[in-house]
């Protein structure tokens, strides 16, 4: 049984546990695990020592200015004011990441002046592939990867992944980089783009690398990576992952299930909130995650066409070069053999004519807002096409490289480009270098593929709990060909996603962590979502790129990430580890699925998910009248003195007992009530805010409720 134990463990993951090395088995016995499954289950799950078992899933990787942006350089001082880190904060905080794995060599992981690894370390730096313990130092120090769930996922599959914590796709040292990436000067995509010092959140706190992703993510996988990085001594968990949605439940994801294992040491766990644009379809949604959405900054990469007659159609993109003048024609006039022209308008994969599309600007349109402009600029590339013109409507703010020389336009634009196509039989057209504008307003906007509540698993948890930058982020990159440089390597490529939004929201913990070492995950969290700011760089409320109306708390939580108010809270809703387990009991899961969690028993009165001692106040069934009830506890001056402001819902009176709180002492609780009564229902959920204010510090929790019945 031992033998076939071990590719149980793979196959399925065992919780308690993982193994090392791959699963050495032949197809025989394969197809023996699988004939017996059902007998061997049951003997399994019965063991003393198993947990649980459950399917495993595959998660996807969700994919400089901003930090100046964010005002980091004015806010954390310490950390910027010498390069060298010698005598910085944050130097004894370590943040794992959770991606595809790190290219050690990039300067972002340099560690000139650093000092030696903090003895609290209990990692590792694990050789393998082009990979050895010596590409660790004091900044990269330690570096792990994992195989399992993947190997056993399709043990026929034969791929080319280089076996070790080096990244060769890239996303893992984008977003470690991002989120803690040393200063480095004089630094550029190709044609200057971009130029200037690439720097991280957290520029001097240490980082470790947990490669769980090759071209997903499994859930051994990611698992054991949770294992590992909480025995290794890690203080906050970065990961820009996620599963498809909508999420099903917190108790068979592996990422809720690590991250409430960290929990249980005060590891914050942070996570994108995905890229599917949609409301619904959040994912990372358990309470005890920080979950983030993506907005922009306030930089701008024009790439601008010109055509034949001389008009400029203006679009978004990052094209290095100028181009020459090349024919222009539509995608549907390009059809392959057995496609149709309607397909092929939409650029799919293999729907354009190799011959008839060589050396052609091709103009693409989408099916959908959300499509990859990617896959469509690698179907142009792969037919031979000289670049792409992407028409969507959707278009906003986002800018990236793509393999050809490209430029992303709105429908406003394309009637341009179709009245000089139907004016002459020879269309031509050529792009032009991107100019990049700064200080660009209104800034931030919410990106439109950032991915929207309410929460599918506990609605009256509101997610996202924040948004930061994602769109168009400069980061570290490895030496591969890159998009949009010609197919060449680069040092710093630019990506966009929430999966950029994360490691920032990462490296502004990894600074609160450092000043404020006693602060729980939950009061780190708190700290960041209180004060997180409504208004854009016009002093208008932040807007919701899809809609161009004004964001609400499912678009980006609490607001928009603010590093300097975050240091300073005043007050910040701390959650214990016995409330956690609280709100998961009053869930109703199996005692199987409470196990995965490590949860052995419940209250008998267990907290209402609504009664959770969130920073955001969620209700999403209010009947009549509903009392809730929140603690504050106080990190500010030891006398401080706090009023209550209410901003109700429409169609909702929102009342607060009692409505002023007096602390005497530092991190004194002070416990309240809201209390809520439904005057006219909703036919969705309706928005509002709760402030407390010492007339310098200004907690704020949106409150979002809908509202099903009348009061009587």
């Amino acid at each position: 049984m031992e033998e076939y134990d071990t590719h149980l463990q793979a196959q399925l993951h065992w919780v308690f546990g993982h193994a090392h090395r791959r699963p050495s088995c032949t197809d025989k016995k394969y197809e023996l695990i699988r004939r017996t499954i059902c007998i061997c289950l049951p003997l399994v799950a019965g063991r003393e020592e198993v947990v649980s078992i459950f399917p495993s899933k595959s998660h996807k990787l969700h994919t400089t200015h901003s930090w100046d942006f964010l005002n980091t350089i004015d806010s954390f001082p310490a950390q910027n004011s010498d390069p060298s880190g010698c005598e910085a904060s944050g130097q004894d905080i370590i943040v794992g990441v959770f991606d595809s794995g790190i290219w050690p060599e990039s300067k972002s992981f340099n560690d000139v002046g650093m000092p030696p690894i903090p003895r609290k370390w209990k990692g590792a730096c694990q050789d393998g592939e082009q990979f050895t313990a010596r590409n660790c130092n004091n900044k990269l120090i330690g570096a792990r990867f994992y195989t399992n769930g993947y190997d056993a996922s399709d043990p026929e599959l034969q791929k080319t992944f280089i076996k070790s914590a080096r990244d060769t796709d890239g996303h893992g040292t984008h977003t470690t980089s991002t989120a803690a990436g040393r200063i480095v000067n004089g630094i550029s995509f190709p044609g200057g783009l971009g130029a200037g010092a690439a720097r991280g959140g957290s520029p001097n706190s240490r980082v470790a690398a947990y490669k769980v992703c090759w071209d997903d993510c499994k859930d051994p996988d990611i698992l054991a990576g949770f294992d590992d990085a909480i025995a290794d001594g890690v203080d906050i968990i970065s990961a820009s992952i996620g599963p498809d949605p909508p999420q099903a439940n917190y108790f068979e994801d592996a990422i809720s299930i690590g991250a409430f294992h960290a929990l249980q040491k005060n590891i914050l766990v942070s996570c994108s909130a995905g890229n599917s644009g949609d409301p619904f379809t959040a994912t990372n949604l358990s309470p005890w995650i920080l979950t983030v959405a993506a907005s922009s900054i306030d930089r701008r990469f024009e790439a601008d066409v010109v055509l034949g007659n001389g008009k400029i159609l203006q679009g978004l993109a990052v094209n290095p070069y100028d181009s020459q003048f090349f024919p222009v024609v539509l995608g549907k006039d390009l059809a392959a053999a057995g496609v149709t022209p309607a397909n092929a308008s939409f650029c799919h994969a293999d729907s354009l004519d190799d011959v008839r599309t060589k050396g052609k600007i091709v103009v693409c349109q989408h099916e959908i807002p959300i499509e990859s402009r990617g896959a469509k600029a690698a179907e142009v590339s792969r037919a031979g096409g000289a670049g792409m013109i992407d028409i969507n409507p959707e278009v906003k703010d986002l800018a990236q490289p793509f393999v050809v020389p490209a430029s992303l336009t709105d429908e406003a634009q394309a009637s341009i480009l179709r009245a000089y196509l139907n004016s002459t039989s020879s269309p031509m057209a050529k792009f032009l270098k991107t100019n990049v504008v700064l200080h660009d307003k209104p800034s931030p906007k919410v990106a439109f593929f950032s991915s929207r509540g309410p929460n599918t698993v506990t609605p009256d948890i509101i997610k996202p709990d924040i948004t930061a930058p994602g769109l168009t982020i400069l980061a570290a990159w490895p030496p591969i060909a890159t998009a949009g440089a010609g197919n060449r390597s680069v040092d710093y490529n630019f990506l966009s996603g929430t999966s950029m939004a994360c490691p920032h929201i990462t490296g502004v913990a990894a600074l609160l962590k450092a000043r404020f070492p006693y602060w729980t995950a939950a009061m780190i969290k708190s700290a960041m979502m209180t004060t997180a700011t409504l208004s854009d760089n016009t002093n208008s409320l932040i807007k919701n790129t899809f809609t161009n109306t004004p964001a609400t708390p499912f678009d980006f939580g609490s607001g928009h990430v603010n590093p300097v108010a975050a240091q300073d809270p005043g007050l910040v809703y701390d959650i214990s580890l016995e409330e956690y387990t609280s709100f998961a009991c009053g869930l109703g899961p199996s005692p199987g699925a409470l196990k995965n969690l490590t949860i052995t028993a419940c209250p008998p009165n267990p907290i209402a998910s609504y009664n959770l001692n969130y920073p955001s106040i969620g209700v999403a069934d209010l009947r009549g009248s509903l009392s809730v009830t929140r603690s504050l506890t106080n990190v500010g001056p030891a006398q401080s003195h706090y009023r209550a402001k209410v901003y109700s819902p429409p169609g909702v009176i929102v009342s607060v007992y009692p409505s002023e709180l007096q602390f005497t002492r530092p991190l004194q609780k002070i416990s309240f009530t809201v209390s809520l009564s439904v005057q006219q229902r909703s036919q969705d959920f309706v928005f509002g805010a709760l402030v407390w204010s010492d007339g310098k510090h200004f907690v704020r929790s949106p409150i979002a409720v809908n509202a099903t019945a009348i009061a009587s």
